[in-house]
């Protein structure tokens, strides 16, 4: 059974942050919000964990994870940013936004996509999860909670307490912090030097000047 914490949207209590930060690090995986929607994650290191999200997600070893960063000094210790690219993120960071980069070698190959060696990378814009990623002193993989099959129509998971109902055996905390959206990040290429719009989502392209748009 799944703990189930209800954390301020706003001001998180620190001693609920450091309760769920010490359910990720002994390998537990969790559900919590996001800017855009919940999402499922937990340690970076963790190969089962990567299985127990590509089980729940219904995905296979093509699907790009994205790691939650709290600031962008952290992306840049696990991806290949040159400077073009830092102005660019510095611009739109944090925010509802998935960077698509090269990863470095400080990141575990098989959280890469398996040909092209890139990973997803985002700041969220959410007090819990940012004081979460914090408290850790570290990024969190992670993947939008999307279940699989037609009556789920591709929607992110909103409702903790939905969440709790469906998930209740497969993960080991759900993070309630009130209503959160059921909406997708803004998906942007940023390999190989290009600028590429992969998804429009709650992202504004204003920043990019519609590029892709």
């Amino acid at each position: 059974m799944a703990d189930y914490f209800e954390i301020h949207p706003k001001n998180p209590q620190p001693r609920l942050i450091a309760q769920a930060a010490e359910i990720l690090r002994k390998g537990g995986l969790a559900a919590f919000p996001t800017d855009s929607a919940y999402a499922l994650g937990g340690h970076l290191g963790d190969a089962a964990l990567l299985e127990r999200i590509r089980r729940i997600r219904g995905v296979d070893e093509r699907h790009h994870f994205t790691l939650l960063c709290r600031d962008l000094s952290e992306i840049a210790t696990y991806a290949r940013v040159d400077n073009a690219q830092y102005r660019l993120l510095k611009a739109a960071t944090p925010g509802s936004y998935t960077f698509i980069l090269e990863g470095t070698k400080e990141l575990p190959r098989r959280v890469l996509h398996p040909k092209r060696k890139t990973i997803g990378l985002r700041v969220p814009d959410h007090p819990v999860v940012l004081a979460l990623l914090k408290e850790l002193d570290e990024p969190l993989l992670s993947s939008t909670l999307i279940l699989p099959g037609p009556d789920n129509d591709g929607v992110p998971l909103c409702d903790a307490e939905e969440i709790c109902r469906r998930l209740d055996t497969l993960v080991d905390l759900v993070i309630d912090a009130g209503a959160c959206g059921a909406g997708m990040t803004t998906v942007i290429n940023l390999v190989g030097g290009e600028v590429e719009v992969l998804r429009e989502g709650k992202g504004s392209l204003e920043s990019f000047g519609r590029v892709g748009g």
